[in-house]
C-alpha cells in the first residue's frame, strides 16, 4: 500500500463540522425559576442600594428631599403630626432612594428574564437595551425633580389667600414628590414600550402617525391635569417632552418593525 494512503484522515474523523448550537425550549416551571432567581437578585440589589442610601440618610433627607421646599417664597411649613412620623419618613425616603440607585440593576435583571424570548441577533444588545432604558427612566426622574417638583412647590406656596397658612404635613409632602418622580420616570419609558409593542406586531408607526391628532390631544388633557395652572406656558412645559417622546416613540416603533420584517424574512 502506499505510504500516503496510510496518511488520509476518513471522514468520520475530520474536522467537526461548524453548526449553530440549539437551545433547550424552556418550561413553564424552567420560567418560573428564571423568575424567582431574577427576583431575588433584584430584590438583593435594592437591598445593598438601600443600605447605602441609609448611609447618607441627613443628606437624602434635608439636601434632596427638603430643600426644594425651603426655596419656594415664601418657604412652605412642613409640620410632623405623629410620634414615628419622622421614622416613617426617613424611612420612606431611604428606600425609594435605593429603588432609584438600584434602577439599573432592577431593569438589568427584568431584560434578562425576557432575554430568551429575543431573537438570537437581538441578544447581544441586551446591555444597549438596558442601558437605554435606564437612560429614560432617570430622565423621568431628573424632569420631575428639577423642573415640575419646584414650579408646582412654588405654586402651592402662593396660592390662597393669605389668612390661612400653609402647614403641610411631612408624610404627604414627601408622598406628593415621590409619586411625582416615579410616574414621571414611567412615562419615559414610553419609547422602550413602543419598542417591544412594535416587535410584538401590535403598534405601528403607520398607526401612531394616524391617529397623532388624538395623541395631542390626550397629552394636553394630561399636562392640565397634571400641572397646578391653567396657563398655556405652564402647559407647554409639560406637554412638550410628553409630545417629543411621542414622536421619538414613532421612529423607534418604525424601527422595530423593520427589525421584525427582517427577521421574519430570515426566518
Amino acid at each position: 500500500m502506499d505510504k500516503e494512503t496510510n496518511n488520509i484522515i476518513p471522514p468520520d474523523f475530520g474536522e467537526p463540522i461548524q453548526s449553530e448550537p440549539v437551545e433547550k425550549e424552556m418550561t413553564f416551571l424552567d420560567h418560573l425559576e428564571e423568575l424567582r432567581w431574577r427576583l431575588v437578585k433584584s430584590v438583593i440589589g435594592l437591598l445593598v442600594a438601600t443600605i447605602v442610601c441609609g448611609i447618607f440618610s441627613d443628606w437624602l433627607v434635608n439636601e434632596a428631599i427638603l430643600r426644594p421646599s425651603r426655596l419656594t417664597n415664601p418657604p412652605l411649613v412642613l409640620i410632623n403630626t405623629v410620634p414615628y412620623g419622622q421614622i416613617t419618613f426617613y424611612m420612606v425616603v431611604v428606600l425609594m432612594a435605593g429603588l432609584i440607585l438600584s434602577s439599573p440593576w432592577i431593569l438589568y435583571q427584568l431584560w434578562k428574564f425576557i432575554q430568551p424570548g429575543l431573537m438570537p441577533k437581538e441578544r447581544k444588545y441586551i446591555s444597549g437595551i438596558v442601558t437605554f432604558t435606564t437612560i429614560c427612566f432617570l430622565s423621568g426622574v431628573a424632569f420631575a425633580y428639577f423642573v415640575m417638583l419646584p414650579y408646582m412647590l412654588q405654586f402651592f406656596s402662593t396660592f390662597g389667600t393669605t389668612s390661612i397658612q400653609n402647614m403641610i404635613s411631612v408624610s404627604e409632602y414627601v408622598g406628593f414628590v415621590l409619586q411625582l418622580i416615579l410616574i414621571s420616570g414611567l412615562i419615559f419609558e414610553l419609547p422602550m414600550v413602543s419598542y417591544f409593542l412594535a416587535r410584538l406586531g401590535i403598534l405601528t408607526p403607520k398607526f401612531m402617525r394616524h391617529y397623532r391628532r388624538h395623541a395631542v390631544v390626550v397629552i394636553l388633557i394630561i399636562a392640565a391635569i397634571v400641572t397646578p395652572t391653567t396657563d398655556p406656558f405652564t402647559m407647554g412645559v409639560f406637554s412638550i417632552p410628553m409630545l417629543l417622546l411621542y414622536e421619538i416613540s414613532i421612529w423607534i416603533a418604525g424601527l422595530a418593525k423593520r427589525r421584525r420584517t427582517a427577521s421574519e424574512l430570515a426566518g
